[in-house]
C-alpha cells in the first residue's frame, strides 16, 4: 500500500479485495450523487473489469443458466465494492464515510427461491468487516424476476460522510 492509500482502502485490501474503479453507467444516470452529507449510489451490478462473471437467476435447483446462492452472495459483495467505488468518485476518499445507513439489494431469483436476505448478506457482511460499527445498517433484500444484463444481484447504498 502506498502512503496515499486510505485507511478504508487498506482495510479492503486486508480482506482480500481491491476497490475497483467506479463502473461506467449502463444507461442515463450517474453512479452516485451527494445531498447534504449523504451519498446515494445507483444500483450497482457485480461488474469485474467491465463484465459480469455470472448471469442468471439465483436458484438452488442447479439448473443450467442459474446461479447458486453462495456464488450470488459473493456477487453481492462485489456490488458493494462497486457502490463504494461510486461513492469514492463523488466524495474523493472513503475515509470520509461516517456511516453506512442503508443497503438495498435486489436478487433475480426463481419464484420458489426465498433466501434473498442470505444472498444480500454478502454485501452487508463485507460492509461490516470494512467499516466496523459504522457499517451496521438498515436493509432491504428483494426478489425480482430479472435484473439488467441478466445480473443475479444488484446493490445500492446510502451512506453519510464528513
Amino acid at each position: 500500500m502506498t502512503e496515499n492509500t486510505s485507511r478504508i482502502e487498506q482495510r479492503i485490501a486486508e480482506l482480500g479485495y481491491q476497490l475497483p474503479q467506479a463502473p461506467d453507467p449502463v444507461a442515463a444516470y450517474v453512479p452516485a450523487v451527494t445531498a447534504e452529507n449523504f451519498v446515494y449510489t445507483s444500483g450497482q451490478l457485480p461488474f469485474v473489469d467491465g463484465s459480469l462473471e455470472h448471469t442468471g437467476k439465483v436458484s438452488r435447483t442447479g439448473k443450467t443458466g442459474t446461479v447458486d446462492p453462495q456464488t450470488a452472495q459473493q456477487q453481492a459483495a462485489i456490488c458493494a465494492l462497486n457502490a463504494l467505488a461510486a461513492a469514492k468518485q463523488v466524495i474523493g476518499d472513503l475515509d470520509r464515510v461516517t456511516k453506512i445507513v442503508k443497503v438495498v439489494g435486489f436478487v433475480s431469483s426463481e419464484t420458489d427461491f426465498t433466501e434473498q436476505p442470505a444472498v444480500i448478506n454478502g454485501a452487508s457482511e463485507l460492509l461490516g468487516e470494512i467499516f466496523g460499527d459504522a457499517g451496521v445498517h438498515a436493509r432491504s433484500a428483494v426478489g425480482v424476476p430479472v435484473l439488467p444484463m441478466d445480473s443475479p444481484v444488484e446493490v445500492e447504498l446510502i451512506l453519510t460522510y464528513a
